[in-house]
């Protein structure tokens, strides 16, 4: 039986972040990739107006219970969409995000400066809205891996460490190395680890 898993990107919004970890996932995966409307380079949609309407597009895919891979800004749409369909996330995979709790006590480097002279036409409220999902976040019972590096200032593994502490079901992994792009740039790192949280056989193999 072929599972399925829904991959997230961050803020730059496109799909292509996560094709370098797809392409060294084995099979059989059905694997779909998310764009953001209207973040980074993406063209606007009026219809996507914040984050309740990127949770919108992937509970759309969630015709049978699936697997969410998320990173950054993604991270909080799968943590989101975990936490209003419990029957339907088999498992989490969360790659360097907030998820929706305060970060910057943890030293967290503020992206959003930066962010807007990179993507001057992206949306206005992927730097205005702050979700908080502190005090639900503990009722997430899907397994969840959470990939972290070690060299990343935009989430420091501290913050996966509080993750970690808040999630019931939860494994914390550190990338050498790793910056808050790495499932891009490390993909030979990433994805044995996803493979195996879930559940695929563990030497990955690119895709033809």
């Amino acid at each position: 039986m072929t599972s399925r898993a829904l991959f997230l990107p961050g803020a730059g919004g496109a799909a292509g972040f996560w094709h370098p970890v797809g392409a060294c996932l084995p099979a059989p995966l059905d694997k779909v990739y998310f764009a953001w409307p209207g973040l980074g380079d993406q063209p606007a949609d009026p219809d996507v107006r914040g984050f309740d309407d990127l949770v919108a597009l992937v509970e759309a895919e969630l015709t049978e219970p699936c697997d969410l891979v998320a990173q950054s800004m993604g991270g909080i749409v799968a943590v989101r969409v975990a936490l209003r369909h419990p029957d339907k996330v088999r498992r989490l995979v969360l790659v360097a995000t907030s998820g929706g709790v305060d970060v910057a006590r943890f030293g967290a480097a503020d992206w959003r400066s930066e962010y807007r002279r990179e993507f001057p036409g992206a949306s206005a409220w992927v730097t205005s809205e702050r979700p908080d999902h502190t005090n639900e976040i503990g009722r997430i019972g899907a397994p969840t891996l959470l990939v972290w590096g070690d060299s990343d200032p935009i989430s420091p593994v501290a913050v996966g460490e509080h993750l970690a502490s808040l999630l019931p079901n939860a494994t914390l992994r550190v990338i050498r190395g790793g910056t808050h792009g790495m499932a891009a740039e490390l993909p030979d790192d990433v994805a044995p680890l996803i493979a195996a949280h879930l559940g695929l056989v563990s030497k990955a193999a690119p895709e033809s």
